[in-house]
């Protein structure tokens, strides 16, 4: 069986954290190899071939392994034993419009789906909890990763100060160029914007014109210290996928009908 590569993530004992590159997988094209995403044109056969892989690596069952269907949104799901006691169309409707998810189940591997997006890990070693988010830049003008730090806290009682955090593989400042409305909605939703954006000469070779761009890591960082974390609690993977993209998907260099990464994270 062909092995997925994985760039994992050292979040403390009991965990495994990871996320998926595009290596070691079934899919072709645009979705080569690896994808386990079935929202964005893939051959089902090839992602399941791919699911199954995965889970033989990480020793479970396929039923273990649980992806969202993602909407650029902050709705926040719990996987606990209801949800997993559902059939899987029961457990995909229940998990339907869903940025974000969190258990402390052990042996569930709960992820999210990125391709320039910015996901997020979450760890609770002292109440064994677990958390992955997905941060597009319309979840996170809308603060998700705060917003998951305080779901964990009302569900499980996690508190701020023992929460490790992981950003994944994402587009950076230098690659992400927005207009004008996506900077102004950061600066209307109170973001400190001197950090987190720039004006660069726009990429698209329009006359001297310089077009905004934000950085998507910084903001989420931004909002995990203002949850309660310490910045020695915050971990940064610093790949940008748009850069490098030969080994993690990028939507804005292949198109949308292409493979997504995978950021796992599972209690042992």
């Amino acid at each position: 069986m062909t092995q997925p590569s994985l760039t994992h993530y050292r979040l403390g004992t009991g965990v495994v954290a990871f996320s998926s590159t595009r290596h070691g997988g079934y899919s072709q094209g645009h979705y080569a190899a690896f994808n386990i995403n079935n929202y964005c044109g893939d051959d089902p056969a090839a992602i399941q071939k791919n699911r199954e892989a995965l889970c033989h690596l990480l020793g479970i069952d396929t039923r273990q392994l649980l992806m969202p269907h993602q909407v650029h949104l902050t709705r926040i799901a719990k996987v606990d034993a209801q949800l997993l006691a559902l059939d899987d169309a029961q457990r995909q409707e229940a998990l339907e419009g869903t940025d974000a998810v969190m258990t402390d189940v052990e042996g569930v591997c709960i992820g999210v789906s990125t391709a320039d997006c910015i996901p997020l890990l979450l760890f609770d070693g002292r109440r064994r909890v677990a958390c992955a988010v997905h941060a597009g830049w319309r979840g996170t003008v809308q603060r998700i990763a705060e917003k998951a730090v305080a779901a964990m806290t009302a569900c499980y009682g996690s508190r701020p100060s023992d929460v490790v955090a992981q950003i994944g593989p994402g587009i950076s400042l230098k690659s992400f160029e927005v207009g004008q409305e996506v900077y102004d909605a950061f600066a209307a939703e109170g973001f400190s914007m001197e950090p987190i954006s720039c004006l660069m000469p726009s990429s698209q070779g329009v006359g001297n014109g310089e077009k905004w761009h934000i950085d998507l890591p910084a903001c989420n960082c931004q909002q995990l210290l203002e949850a309660g974390l310490r910045s020695e609690q915050i971990h940064t993977l610093h790949v940008c996928t748009y850069e490098q993209h030969a080994d993690y998907f990028s939507a804005r260099r292949l198109g949308i009908h292409s493979g997504r990464i995978f950021t796992g994270i599972m209690l042992k």
